[in-house]
């Protein structure tokens, strides 16, 4: 169903001119060689573009001959057609012959003997370079750009200025040769099998052997990884070696990939967090497609405000039925990858219509609404609240997995993965400084409130937005007075370098009965310090509320009566700011 879906977003991409035709990719070219018809070197142009800080290739579409134009093999026989990084253009490196006589051997399999001038100028480029490497000295000395060709990762292709067409591969020749590039790719092949493919059960077609590589997921090798991939004899059955074991056939295995790397290579349609790279697409244009990422995105630090308006509107489309109405029944899909050395591994795959998701997405607003300070998001994003979980809360920290699953919780209206739970317990109690920060307070809420919604109990009620004196929980309660008690210190000791919060959170929070009578004991020594005695008052009317809920102090409390304590803690400390000051 991913590759069928991925082969929907090429056809629906390749009718707009979004997606290289087949036998072409999308690509990048770094420098044109400017070539005279007898293929000298004349001049190197630099098409690159500045982005930021950094200088990137000119996306083009390039000649895709045999499904292989993102990846090199070690025989450095694989040449591509008319184009290729320095290394090949130019034979360095021990292989440097076999590269050079490759690049030829690529234009007389897929070209032929041509009477393009273009191209003929290029062939000979490469014949006087093979006898005499002092052929590209020109470019390899260029002042400006001859180190970088020298590193050879830059990709090249030729420009023959008699002919008057931009870049060599640009001519009509080469468009007819890879016309149709699927028939090419049987017709060329050696070692063609034919098949069904899986796919489009089109019966008796060419089917590849391995798949062009994906690149843009996070954390994978340079030269990119296979999202179906059979590399090693114990993945084979019934005598099936490498994707044959999957039968899809060459031209559909060069669709869905150009598809895949193009939601891949389009910032707004994936989003990287944690371990995943996620991409997202509808089956056809939807605006909700285009809202997506910025559901869950961190907001760009120069439009801090547009992910804020695209939830408000998310809220409003719901509201009035906008999502439901116009493209509420369109098939929306959403992947989930992450590496794993050479081959890509998917994290989650989740498909539903926008109207079911829009209400899924919804909902997790709704779950982390919380009381906070006035300087917090109003939203927070999916990366906010998994980098305040992590150690040193460092996003390089996140805890593998744990992206993936959250957001398809998030879609599908499941529990959240107690991994979350364990993880922002965990965080709290190594986290002096900031043990419970609105962000984890909220996380902390949508939890619990999610996790009985799901599997309701009698005796649990939500936890709300802010504070609930009547909660019955004994661990929210707990919470409540040690966030009074840790008041109580601050005002009677103002300037104290450490509160009981530094010292007792952890053992508080897990082993109730270790501290707390401690604590009431310390609490009459503060209390007796304060001159205002109406807020000796308060704070004796607020304990005694509060200890009129609770019968004892436990020995222990379990992970969910953990999350409530921090609750209770989070909202009595935030009712403290909100509340004007007795006395």
């Amino acid at each position: 169903m991913i590759l069928q879906s991925l082969k929907e977003y090429y056809d629906r991409n390749r009718i707009a001119g979004l997606i290289a035709q087949d036998g072409w990719i999308r690509g990048g070219i770094d420098f044109l060689i400017d070539l005279d018809l007898g293929g000298n070197i004349q001049g190197v142009i630099d098409l690159r573009e500045i982005k930021g800080n950094k200088k990137i290739p000119r996306r083009v579409n390039v000649p895709n001959i045999g499904n292989q134009a993102l990846k090199h093999t070690n025989s450095a026989k694989d040449a591509n057609l008319l184009w290729d990084n320095a290394a090949f253009v130019f034979g360095l490196g021990d292989k440097g012959d076999l590269r050079l006589q490759s690049m030829i051997d690529a234009i007389d399999k897929w070209l032929g003997d041509t009477s393009d001038y273009g191209v003929t100028a290029v062939r000979k480029f490469f014949i006087k370079g093979l006898k005499n490497r002092n052929h590209f000295t020109i470019a390899l000395s260029h002042s400006e750009y001859g180190e970088v060709l020298k590193k050879g990762n830059a990709k090249i292709s030729f420009r023959v200025p008699q002919t008057n067409v931009p870049i060599v591969f640009e001519t009509t020749i080469v468009a007819e040769a890879l016309n149709g590039a699927g028939t090419l790719y049987e017709e060329k092949s050696i070692k063609t099998v034919r098949g069904t493919c899986l796919v489009t059960g089109e019966k008796n077609v060419a089917i590849e052997l391995t798949h062009p590589v994906t690149k843009g997921v996070w954390g994978t090798q340079v030269a990119g990884g296979c999202i179906v991939s059979f590399n090693k004899d114990a993945f084979n059955s019934y005598y099936k070696t490498q994707s044959l074991n999957a039968p899809v056939s060459k031209v559909v295995a060069s669709q869905y990939s150009k598809a895949l790397n193009a939601l891949l290579d389009t910032p707004k349609q994936r989003i990287f967090i944690g371990d995943a790279s996620t991409i997202f697409w509808s089956k056809k244009p939807t605006a909700f497609e285009a809202d997506f990422g910025l559901f869950f995105k961190e907001p760009e630090k120069q439009d801090n405000n547009a992910g804020i308006k695209r939830v408000k509107m998310l809220f409003e489309a719901i509201n009035s039925g906008a999502y439901l109405d116009k493209d509420g029944d369109t098939p929306f899909y959403v992947l989930g990858l992450a590496p794993n050395a050479a081959r890509i591994v998917v994290r989650f795959w989740q498909m539903d219509t926008v109207s079911q998701f829009a209400r899924q997405i919804k909902q997790y607003f709704d779950d982390f609404a919380i009381i906070k300070p006035p300087k917090e998001p109003e939203f927070y994003s999916m990366w906010r609240i998994l980098v305040n979980i992590a150690a040193q809360d460092q996003s390089e920290n996140i805890p593998p997995n744990i992206a993936g699953d959250f957001l398809r919780a998030i879609l599908t209206g499941t529990p959240f993965p107690a991994t979350l739970l364990q993880a922002v317990l965990r965080r709290m109690r190594s986290d002096t400084g900031n043990r419970v920060k609105p962000s984890r307070a909220a996380l902390l809420k949508a939890y619990l409130n999610r996790y009985y919604r799901c599997h309701p109990n009698q005796k649990y009620k939500e936890i709300a937005m802010e504070l609930d004196i009547y909660q019955p929980s004994i661990g929210y309660q707990l919470g409540r007075l040690f966030a009074a008690l840790e008041k109580i210190q601050e005002e009677a000791t103002p300037g104290k370098n450490s509160t009981i919060r530094d010292r007792f959170y952890g053992a508080a929070c897990a082993t109730p009965i270790t501290v707390f009578t401690n604590l009431l004991r310390l609490k009459n020594y503060h209390l007796a310090k304060f001159i205002n005695k109406k807020r000796v008052i308060y704070f004796e009317q607020l304990l005694g509320e509060i200890m009129g809920h609770l019968k004892e102090f436990p020995d222990h409390l379990d992970l969910h009566e953990q999350g409530r304590f921090a609750l209770g803690y989070y909202h009595q400390r935030q009712a403290f700011f909100a509340t004007r000051e007795v006395g």
